[in-house]
C-alpha cells in the first residue's frame, strides 16, 4: 500500500469517504513525517497536533455515524503564518507579532474547516510577505527539500517546502507579487494565484491590499481545483471579494487535449536575461502543448519592462500604510519609551521589524511623501494601467500566456543578502499578473542539469482559473514532472 503521506488531497478525501483509511490515520502519518524530518528544512513554524488529531477524530466519528462529509474531509492542510486562526498564534514571520493570538479565523481557513480539512500548523514565511527566499523570517530560513543549501523561494517558502517534502498534500499561502508561484517553481510543485478577489482576504495579514491574494500549493491540478471550489466566492467581510465561477472540479476533465487553444508567448517574458536552462524547459512545455493541439502565438507586453519598478513602488507604499498599525499600542509587542509616546513607537517598530520590512516601509513612505507622491506613486499607477491594457490586447489574440515562473532556478542561501536589486528582479515574471489582478499558475516542467526544479507559468484573463486548471491537468496526463520527489 502507498504510504498515506504520498497521497494527493483528492485521493485522501475519496479514501476517507470510502473507509479505506481513517482521517486519524492520515493525520498521524503526516504529523509523524513532519516531526521526523522538518528539523532539516524548517517548513513549519508550529504544528497544531492536538487540534489536528481532534479534528480528524471528529471526521471519523461523522463517517461512522453516517453523517455527510465535506469535499476535503481528512485532508491535511498547512497554513501560511499570515492567515489567522482563532486561538492560535499568527506572527506573519515577525518578532513583532510572535505571541499574537487571533480572536477570529480567516475566511479562507474557515471554509477549509467547513469542508473537512485538517489544519496541521503554520508554515514559515518571509516577514510580512516581504521577500522571495524565506530568509527574512524571524524564525530563521526555510531550506529547499531538493537541496538544503538552497532557498525554497518566498514568501510562501514554508508551504512550498512542505509540499515538496510530502509533509501535506495541500498548503495555503498568499501571493502579492509571486509569493505562491515563485516558491512553487523553485520547489517543483504546483502553485495557483487566483484572480484578485476570487478568494476572500478577510483574516489575511495585509501587505499590499490592492495586490494580496490567497493562493494554494499542491502536486496536482485536481487538488488545486478542489481547494478553489471550497474557498472561492463572495464574503461580506471582504468588500473586494468577487463571486465564484462554476465549480472547477467537474470541468477539470472536460479537455482531453489542447486543441483549439491559442497560447501566447510574450517576447518580454521569454527572452534575454533569463537562465538558459529555464528557457529550455519553457520551450519544452510549449512544444508539448503544440503536440497536444495548441497553437503558439507570438505576442508582446511592452509595459512588462517596467513591472518590477511599478510593483515595488505600489507595494511598498501600501505596506507603509498597512504596517502603520503596528505601533506598540494596538497590536503585538511594545518597547518601553520612558514616558514618551514617540520613543515607545520608535523602539517598538525598530526592534520588532526586520531589516527588509523597515527598508520597504521607508521606500513606501518616501514614495507617498509630500512633493513626491505624483512623481513616484502616481506614475506607477499609470504604468499599472498601461500593463493592464497590454494584457487585454494580448488576450484578444490568445487564450492563455506561457512564460517561465522565475528567471532562475533555486540559488544558495545567503547569496543575495548584499544584492537587493538582484533579489527584486526574481519577481520580474510574476509581478505582471499581480499588478493586473490576473489568475496565474506555476507548474513544474523540468530541472537543471544538477537537479534543481524549474517551473513554467500560465496566465489567463480575469476569472479563468478553470482554464488554467484544465490546461495543467491535461499536461500532467502527458508528463511526470509533478510526481518528482525531493525526499524518499
Amino acid at each position: 500500500m502507498t504510504a498515506l503521506w504520498r497521497l494527493s488531497a483528492a485521493t485522501i478525501a475519496r479514501g476517507v469517504a470510502a473507509g479505506s483509511f481513517t482521517a486519524s490515520e492520515v493525520t498521524a502519518a503526516h504529523l509523524a513525517r513532519v516531526h521526523l524530518l522538518d528539523a532539516s528544512y524548517s517548513a513549519f513554524v508550529e504544528t497544531w497536533d492536538e487540534r489536528a488529531l481532534a479534528t480528524a477524530a471528529a471526521i471519523d466519528e461523522d463517517r461512522a455515524m453516517g453523517r455527510p462529509l465535506g469535499p476535503l474531509a481528512g485532508v491535511p492542510v498547512a497554513c501560511k503564518d499570515n492567515l489567522v486562526l482563532a486561538g492560535e498564534r499568527t506572527s506573519a514571520g515577525s518578532r513583532l507579532l510572535a505571541e499574537f493570538r487571533s480572536p477570529y479565523t480567516a475566511t479562507a481557513l474557515a471554509r477549509l474547516q467547513a469542508a473537512g480539512a485538517v489544519l496541521l500548523g503554520r508554515t514559515n514565511m518571509d516577514e510580512f510577505g516581504m521577500g522571495n527566499t524565506t530568509e527574512t523570517s524571524a524564525f530563521g530560513p526555510t531550506r529547499n527539500p531538493f537541496d538544503p543549501s538552497l532557498v525554497p523561494g518566498g514568501s510562501t517558502g514554508g508551504g512550498a517546502a512542505a509540499i515538496a517534502a510530502d509533509f501535506c498534500p495541500l498548503a495555503i499561502g498568499s501571493d502579492t507579487g509571486g509569493s505562491v508561484r515563485q516558491p512553487a517553481s523553485l520547489c517543483g510543485v504546483m502553485g495557483l494565484k487566483p484572480t484578485y478577489g476570487r478568494v476572500s482576504r478577510s483574516g489575511l495579514v495585509a501587505y499590499a491590499s490592492s495586490l494580496d491574494c490567497v493562493g494554494a500549493l499542491a502536486r496536482t491540478a485536481e487538488d488545486l481545483a478542489l481547494w478553489l471550489d471550497v474557498t472561492a466566492g463572495l464574503d461580506a467581510a471582504d468588500p473586494t471579494s468577487i463571486a465564484a465561477e462554476r465549480p472547477a472540479t467537474p470541468q477539470l476533465t472536460a479537455r482531453k487535449d489542447l486543441r483549439g487553444l491559442r497560447i501566447g508567448v510574450p517576447r518580454e517574458m521569454n527572452g534575454p536575461g533569463l537562465d538558459e536552462e529555464v528557457l529550455a524547459v519553457t520551450r519544452t512545455a510549449a512544444q508539448l502543448a503544440r503536440q497536444l493541439g495548441a497553437e503558439l502565438v507570438d505576442c508582446s507586453l511592452p509595459a512588462v519592462a517596467h513591472a518590477v519598478a511599478t510593483y515595488y513602488l505600489i507595494a511598498t507604499a501600501e505596506a507603509a500604510s498597512n504596517l502603520a498599525r503596528y505601533d506598540g499600542v494596538r497590536f503585538g509587542q511594545r518597547r518601553e519609551g520612558h514616558g514618551r509616546l514617540e520613543a515607545m513607537m520608535t523602539r517598538t517598530r525598530s526592534s520588532g521589524f526586520g531589516d527588509e520590512v523597515q527598508l520597504r516601509i521607508l521606500l513606501g513612505t518616501f514614495a507617498l511623501s509630500y512633493g513626491y507622491a505624483e512623481q513616484f506613486h502616481g506614475r506607477a499607477a499609470r504604468m499599472r494601467a498601461r500593463l493592464c491594457a497590454d494584457f487585454a490586447t494580448a488576450f484578444a489574440n490568445c487564450d492563455v500566456l506561457l512564460s517561465p515562473t522565475s528567471p532562475m532556478p533555486a540559488f544558495p542561501l545567503g547569496s543575495t543578502h548584499d544584492d537587493p536589486l538582484t533579489l527584486y528582479l526574481c519577481d520580474a515574471l510574476t509581478v505582471p499578473a499581480s499588478l493586473a489582478g490576473l489568475p496565474a499558475m506555476s507548474q513544474p516542467f523540468g530541472s537543471t542539469h544538477d537537479g534543481r526544479p524549474i517551473g513554467v507559468q500560465w496566465t489567463a484573463s480575469h476569472g479563468r482559473e478553470t482554464l488554467l486548471l484544465q490546461i495543467t491537468h491535461v499536461l500532467q496526463q502527458h508528463s511526470e514532472h509533478h510526481l518528482r520527489r525531493a525526499l524518499p
